[in-house]
């Protein structure tokens, strides 16, 4: 069974298909990635979800169980890694 992808446009005009509900423009996205920090190692659907709840520093992750983090639509269990070893680089961990 194949999805039906429709044709999409941003405002910024970049043209896309889409087979799901998720209004982000994959060119956007590239543009948007930051270029240093924990949120650049992530795929675009785990920072896109921080982001959304306004998880956009290592302190502000830390106040999350591991749990609550994997709630938020867009991330997965193989984003944790990544998230633990920014987290423990900069001495910090998930709430218990």
């Amino acid at each position: 069974m194949t999805a039906n992808k429709s044709l999409r446009v941003c405002e910024k005009g970049h043209k896309y298909y889409k087979s799901s509900d998720c209004p982000t423009c994959p060119t956007c996205d590239k543009e948007n990635k930051p270029q240093s920090g924990f949120l650049s190692q992530l795929s675009s659907p785990a920072r896109n979800a921080l982001v959304h709840e306004g998880i956009d520093t290592l302190q502000k992750l830390s106040s999350y169980t591991e749990k609550e983090i994997l709630k938020l639509h867009g991330v997965g269990p193989a984003s944790l890694p990544t998230m633990r070893t920014s987290l423990e680089k900069a001495g910090l961990s998930f709430k218990e």
